[in-house]
């Protein structure tokens, strides 16, 4: 009789497909290769998830980058509520707008059921939140949903991709009001990658730039360079290793082509990789180039989880801006990006030929705030290896 309880709760909850995922199947500190921080990160949520499935009491707000594990561990703790006889609903939100709206056309049930069997269960989840197509009846569903839940205090669990300011007014007042809800973030690389192993976003091209460390820099002092630009090579030679070993805001190497920009800040990037941190680097024109792919029918990733996953990277090289071409499109992703992470004070590297003259105004009003951004200058001309040669006569 229990199993058969059991088997029928699976089904309510849709978690048939699901069953496998559990707390004893998570990896608790990742795949092999990750960085320390993103183990400590998996290994508390995992810990946090458990202890909420022991008490359901609350809300459990799970956010973090496609692939991190959410679902997973949303799933665990379902399939733990099922376990002890507690009426548990997965749904994935898409899935659920889509059930309500075919419950208006139902036979067999109507959708005044259908929506007080979604708002009253004993436990609900709520499976990628915020991938819903956001119209307004969408959104008068999803806050009635909440907003009985909140007022009521019926356990819910959440999963997300999307940073919670960017969540509509109504629905985020309910998932930030720390009273009732915990939030658990999850700092970890996609798991269904197949390159996830080997700890570098599919996006970044670092590994073209292993040559470019800090033990190869060369100070160019067999050119004798003016002394102004010898000073700003040591300046930002020293910047950027202070940088690497603790990224603490943003820095902006700027300077002609050639001068040692890249080599720094590949440098930077080379270092925390070493030391097992998260680095994604990309050229800027390349990177417009991967968020435009997204659009083809042949892609296997959406837009939203490429830009989600370059503008939340622990650690962020930007080599090249200003080499993109200068179009409404373009300029508005790099905002947004450059917008997001200013926001959240993410740690970023960015490199550029471009002049205070030739950058985007919204760019600028970014790149030229102090409290977060240091600017090193590099006035050098282009390194081309070895010593000059002397001129000789003919």
């Amino acid at each position: 009789m229990r199993a058969h309880i059991r088997d029928r709760l699976f089904s309510l909850s849709r978690l048939d497909q699901l069953r496998h995922l559990t707390f004893l199947t998570f990896r608790a500190r990742g795949r092999p290769g990750i960085g320390e921080k993103q183990q400590e990160s998996l290994g508390s949520a995992h810990e946090a998830c458990r202890t909420y499935a022991r008490s359901l009491q609350g809300w459990l707000l799970l956010t973090g980058t496609f692939g991190s594990g959410k679902t997973h561990l949303a799933a665990a703790i379902a399939n733990e509520a099922v376990e002890i006889g507690v009426p548990t609903l997965f749904l994935t939100v898409p899935d659920l707008l889509d059930t309500l709206r075919a419950s208006f056309d139902a036979e067999d049930t109507s959708f005044e059921e259908t929506f007080e069997r979604v708002r009253s269960a004993p436990l609900l989840i709520l499976d990628d939140f915020g991938t819903h197509n956001a119209t307004e009846w969408a959104r008068e569903k999803l806050f009635q949903i909440l907003n009985h839940r909140y007022i009521n205090r019926l356990p819910l669990v959440v999963t997300m991709n999307l940073p919670l300011e960017e969540v509509e007014g109504r629905l985020r007042s309910r998932l930030s009001d720390r009273s009732l809800v915990q939030e658990v973030h999850l700092l970890a690389p996609d798991y269904r990658r197949a390159d996830a192993d080997r700890g570098q976003p599919e996006l970044s091209s670092l590994q073209l730039h292993a040559h470019q460390t800090f033990g190869t820099w060369s100070q160019r002092q067999d050119e004798k360079l003016p002394q102004r630009d010898q000073r700003t090579l040591e300046e930002a030679f020293r910047s950027a290793h202070g940088y690497a070993e603790k990224p603490d805001g943003w820095l902006l190497l700027q300077g002609p082509y050639g001068s040692g920009k890249t080599h720094l800040a590949a440098a930077v990037a080379n270092y925390r990789e070493s030391q097992g941190f998260p680095v994604m680097f990309v050229v800027v024109p390349d990177l417009l180039d991967h968020l435009r792919s997204t659009f083809s029918p042949e892609s296997t990733v959406t837009y939203d989880q490429r830009f989600e996953e370059v503008r939340t990277a622990p650690l962020l090289v930007l080599d090249d801006l200003g080499t993109q071409a200068n179009k409404p499109w373009v300029r508005e992703k790099l905002y947004q990006l450059f917008n997001y992470r200013y926001n959240a004070a993410l740690p970023t590297v960015i490199t550029t030929a471009d002049d205070e003259k030739q950058m985007d105004p919204r760019l600028l009003s970014r790149l030229m705030d102090r409290r977060l951004v240091s600017v090193r200058p590099i006035t050098a001309p282009a390194y081309r290896g070895g010593r000059p040669r002397k001129k000789t006569g003919r």
